[in-house]
């Protein structure tokens, strides 16, 4: 039988030519990949102690990372570069959404450089609940800072932790101190519970507000003013000036009525524009004179001990629930006891009570 017919006498004039054939699906001109050289332990360090970016931000995402053996690495990398640590300025900033901190750690950020700091900042991005996926754009925010050398933008998805604190912020800290940099920021995603991790890792923890909002003191926890070391108001420019200074007087009183800290210093209220850069040399003159304040006193080390305690306690509290929950006799009996609560045959006291004895059972 012929391959094309239409090339048969009797179709005179019509001639098929064969087609071209099918290249592979396959490109055979494509290398096998090369594996990656997988780096030691000693040459982050090395790398991270010399200043390499690359390195750090290699090491950073190891302590990011949730696989078992990329956590094993990571927490030789943070043992050996814990000698190399604690030298650096730790600050906390919070606000409410739309506050500006991205903008206002900008002009902070371009201040320290331009008085030859380095600056890290680690800036926290919720993820999505549903997704579980992050946005990460702080850094283009943060327009000036993102191209200096001297500066370093690590954004990390909060991954559902308490309040959007990324669970290894502390470690990272650790991180960021060994490669040299003497001033670490950690933004939080906003007002709440997440304030107070962050205020567990940080020696100055800055409130960001806004006036002429209306609710410049029903918008902010109580607790959240009291954790302040200082407050900022931000936007103080144009037609805004006079609303800034009221929502300062009105700052001002309420922190009157707080007890005095225990650190013995009294939290300043001050007024600034992070775009326009108004205000931003008191605003660290403020900071400058906490830290010397609290080194003066004793405090800015008890602080930091006490610190060091707070991470133990909340490594083996995490340590315990992973293990409580990724055990599968666990999964399976509490399976049992939600069907128990939901057809009232058990409280939820006694429901906890037989998972946590069985739990101590299997320890055993």
């Amino acid at each position: 039988m012929m391959e094309h017919p239409e090339n048969d006498e009797k179709y005179k004039g019509l001639i098929v030519n064969k087609g071209v054939t099918q290249p592979p699906s396959v490109n055979p001109y494509l290398k096998k990949r090369i594996k990656r050289k997988t780096n030691s332990a000693e040459e982050y360090v090395e790398g991270i102690l010399s200043g390499n970016r690359t390195m750090l931000s290699k090491a950073v995402t190891l302590v990011e990372s949730s696989l078992p053996e990329h956590h094993e690495l990571a927490q030789s990398i943070i043992e050996k570069c814990l000698p190399h640590s604690g030298n650096s300025i730790r600050v906390g900033i919070t606000g409410v959404p739309g506050a500006g901190k991205s903008t206002s750690i900008d002009s902070f950020g371009m201040h320290l450089l331009k008085n030859g700091h380095k600056l890290a900042v680690l800036a926290i991005d919720p993820s999505s609940e549903r997704s579980k996926g992050s946005i990460l754009g702080d850094k283009t925010r943060m327009e000036r800072l993102s191209v200096e050398q001297d500066a370093f933008i690590r954004p990390s998805p909060s991954a559902g932790s308490l309040g959007g604190v990324a669970r290894k912020t502390r470690e990272i800290i650790i991180l960021c101190e060994a490669a040299g940099f003497d001033y670490i920021f950690v933004e939080t995603v906003g007002v709440g519970q997440s304030e107070i991790a962050v205020h567990s890792m940080v020696d100055f923890f800055l409130l960001i507000q806004l006036s002429g909002t209306g609710d410049e003191l029903q918008g902010i926890k109580r607790g959240i003013m009291e954790m302040a070391d200082g407050i900022v108001i931000n936007k103080a420019d144009g037609d805004n000036i006079a609303k800034a200074k009221i929502a300062k007087r009105q700052l001002q009183n309420a922190l009157h009525l707080f007890p005095l800290p225990e650190s013995g210093w009294t939290p300043e209220v001050l007024t600034y524009s992070g775009y326009y850069n108004i205000g931003i040399e008191e605003i660290w003159d403020m900071i400058d004179r906490y830290i010397k304040f609290v080194k003066d006193n004793g405090y800015f080390y008890q602080k930091r001990n006490e610190q060091s305690k707070y991470r133990m306690y909340e490594t083996i509290n995490e340590h315990l629930r992973n293990s409580f929950y990724n055990d599968p006799e666990i999964a399976a009996l509490l399976l049992k006891l939600e069907d128990d609560l939901l057809h009232a045959r058990k409280s939820s006291y006694a429901a906890a009570k037989e998972a946590l004895e069985r739990y101590s059972q299997l320890q055993k």
